[in-house]
């Protein structure tokens, strides 16, 4: 399908829909973005890495902003095709995150002159796991790519401005005992039964609230799974129990895990899996012109996004973009055209030029 960048960006919205990119399927999407901007905005540098497409300008500006969007979806569930409702976009993508796609589009081809250089990344795989994210073939192939003084995800932030992002861990606590039949469980040691002491803790736990460049992050800690048993009839020897972790981005993941050991202090843990989150960096000159731009407002981001890989890259990051972050992945994903349209304008503004 050909896109048309000169476009309001709600129908390019509506044209990127249009095109299925469930991960790992982003080839046409791909095809379709190279070739519009290729076409469309000769006066970008083009290239294309796998089935993620980049853009930049090379005006020699004092600084440089990346606008960055991923292309994939989550699985098709019955919301396509698009669907128009008035001023309002239902389907897939619209608001995770093509919407934003189709803000950093627009602005590509029509901003001639902007007051930063801005690089364009339009990248894949973001849906799935984290080792397959188009971000990280793109810093191992093109890492001069991913150089800036303020990075942009567009991720659906209902319009606002949302600031760094929180860390992510996941834990697994395992405690043991000795099976033994249950009518004579007096032999036996039970394993589940072991747990009511970290469950405890974690009903008593108290997570912090932490003020960040005037921003406030909340911390929480939530059991998010508990496996064990053997038999209908078996004293359990094995129970484990599944902690996810959210904390502030003024801990380290090495910060993190220590203040687990210690709430869970006497108990085999393990890290299963774990992200550092990113600052809000909003003092740097790039990111206060921004939300000046924006009216002066921003948040703090509840959750974890690809601002944290920007972060780990040494700049500031913050998510931008229209849309309800509680309707991605669901079947009613829908985005309003006037999300789209503020958000346009305040980039526009942002970036200045012609």
């Amino acid at each position: 399908m050909a896109l048309d960048l000169h476009a309001d960006p709600v129908d390019i919205t509506a044209a990127l829909v249009d095109i299925p990119s469930v991960s790992g399927e982003e080839a046409a999407i791909a095809d379709a973005v190279h070739a519009a901007l290729t076409e469309q905005a000769g006066h970008l540098e083009v290239v294309r890495n796998g089935d993620a497409v980049l853009a930049r300008t090379n005006l020699g500006r004092p600084s440089r902003v990346i606008l960055a969007g991923h292309l994939d979806t989550v699985p098709v569930n019955q919301n396509l095709p698009l669907r128009r409702d008035g001023e309002t976009l239902h389907g897939l993508g619209t608001v995770d995150m093509k919407g934003g796609d189709a803000v950093f589009l627009s602005l590509a081809a029509t901003v001639l002159d902007p007051r930063h250089d801005v690089t364009f990344v339009f990248y894949d795989c973001e849906e799935v796991e984290a080792t397959r994210n188009g971000l990280g073939r793109i810093e191992r192939e093109l890492p001069e790519w991913l150089r800036a003084d303020l990075a942009i995800v567009g991720e659906p932030s209902n319009a606002v401005i949302e600031a760094g992002c929180q860390g992510t861990m996941r834990v697994e606590l395992r405690c043991t005992g000795r099976r033994a039949h249950t009518a004579r469980a007096w032999m036996g040691e039970n394993a589940i039964h072991a747990l009511a002491e970290p469950m405890r803790r974690l009903a008593g736990y108290r997570p912090r609230d932490v003020d960040i460049d005037g921003l406030r992050y909340r911390e929480g800690l939530q059991a998010v799974r508990v496996s064990g048993g053997v038999a209908g009839n078996v004293v359990p020897d094995e129970a484990v129990l599944s902690v996810n972790f959210r904390f502030a981005p003024d801990r380290s993941v090495e910060e993190a895990e220590k203040h687990l050991r210690e709430v869970f202090d006497g108990f085999d843990l393990s890290v299963v899996d774990r992200s550092a989150g990113a600052l809000p960096g909003l003092s740097a000159p790039a990111a206060a012109e921004l939300v000046e731009a924006a009216g002066g407002q921003a948040a703090a981001k509840l959750g974890w996004t690809d601002v944290a890989r920007f972060a780990a890259l040494g700049m500031p990051a913050v998510n931008f973009g229209p849309g309800d972050p509680t309707l991605a992945h669901t079947r009613e994903e829908f985005v309003h055209a006037t999300e789209i349209s503020q958000v346009a304008g305040v980039l526009r503004e942002f970036l200045g030029g012609r």
